[in-house]
């Protein structure tokens, strides 16, 4: 039973892969305000169809989409949407530690790669953890392409904080 269940799940990841592809023009645009008023969110998430926009199970995961973001606070979508100066800056900044200095130039680069990975699971929503270690936001959308059948595509979010400024 559980090797059945292994290989659905391989079966519906390789559906929604196909999905991704499709393009997604319908969707929702949603709010959410944190407890107490402190914290809200915008969010577009897109889908390919508005009957899909109008189902619980798509409302429910925009709704779990700007929780998250209002909980930890993600700058960018995903690794694509980083601007090209930002991720350099950080790149320099990387090499430049005095730890990763120390180390010899042959293992420099991969150390570097570990920790821009690392840092993308802290500032691109899509590689953050969802609730729990286990899975992140992509797969969570992976996931419910291969359940509803259609491409959905975080497209932007907007996160506001009461005396944050960007």
């Amino acid at each position: 039973l559980e090797k059945a269940v292994l290989i659905l799940r391989d079966k519906g990841l390789a559906a929604a892969a196909k999905k991704a592809g499709r393009d997604a023009r319908e969707g929702l645009v949603s709010s959410y305000i944190h407890t107490g008023g402190r914290v809200g969110v915008l969010i577009e998430v897109n889908c390919e169809t508005d009957f899909v926009a109008r189902t619980d199970e798509f409302q429910k995961l925009v709704r779990d989409l700007a929780v998250q973001v209002a909980g930890l606070s993600p700058l960018y979508v995903d690794e694509a949407g980083i601007p090209p100066a930002d991720l350099a800056l950080k790149q320099r900044d990387l090499l430049a530690d005095e730890a990763t200095q120390k180390k010899p130039e042959a293992i420099r680069q991969q150390i570097v790669d570990g920790q821009l990975k690392k840092w993308y699971s802290q500032v691109c929503l899509l590689d953050q953890p969802f609730r729990d270690e286990e899975r992140t936001v992509r797969d969570l959308i992976t996931e419910k392409i291969a359940t509803i059948g259609e491409n959905i595509r975080v497209r932007r979010f907007t996160r506001y904080a009461l005396g944050e400024e960007r």
